[in-house]
């Protein structure tokens, strides 16, 4: 992060705190108030989830908020990877009905391919 985004996050911090000391506001964070004071002084930058209740305190989504700082968010992960996170979680019924039309279309495509080479 460069200085200019350093001085921008600063200013968002103790905004976002108000007048909240740093231990309340490290408190309601689930931090340190030594947390707050190095973010502060910009020596070091929250993590994701505390920037995100920064963001939040402050008036920011975390877009606008990473927009504002000058910072390129993270690209999405590809639908591939989406689809394979929520398969992961889904009942076991589910999984199997996916399964099942997984299956099916690879026996067609086993098929289509035995049919080429019975042709040729």
């Amino acid at each position: 992060m460069d200085l200019e985004a350093k001085k921008r996050l600063i200013e968002v911090v103790k905004m976002a705190r108000g007048s909240m000391s740093q231990r309340a506001f490290g408190k309601l964070l689930g931090v340190s108030a030594t947390a707050v004071q190095l973010w502060e002084k910009g020596e070091s930058i929250p993590d994701t989830q505390n920037l995100a209740n920064i963001a939040s305190r402050a008036g920011y989504t975390m877009e606008e908020l990473l927009n504002y700082l000058g910072v390129k968010p993270v690209p999405q992960s590809s639908d591939i990877n989406q689809i394979i996170k929520l398969i992961k979680v889904m009942p076991l019924s589910q999984v199997a009905i996916i399964a099942q039309a997984a299956a099916q279309r690879f026996a067609a495509v086993a098929e289509s391919l035995g049919d080429e080479v019975q042709a040729s």
